[in-house]
């Protein structure tokens, strides 16, 4: 089993180093796993369905409330 803290990157004395973080954030980024066209618009459109389900069922229970207190209040 090996200790995953060993292997985390030790803070420098230096202080903070803008082209060294810049070159550890290029380095990261080559890590990514960037998702192709397809998985995209797919992704998309999932969210799409999901905000405007969202929405439905949020102006539902709005008219739904206005109209359960405009009865309570007459």
């Amino acid at each position: 089993m090996t200790d995953e803290r060993s292997s985390a990157p030790q803070p420098s004395s230096g202080g903070f180093s803008l082209f060294r973080f810049l070159g550890e954030v290029k380095a990261e980024m080559k890590k990514v796993t960037w998702p192709t066209r397809r998985e995209l618009v797919a992704y998309t459109g999932v969210v799409g369905v999901a905000v405007v389900v969202v929405c439905a069922l949020i102006w539902i229970c709005d008219t739904f409330f206005a109209r359960l207190f405009q009865l309570i209040l007459q």
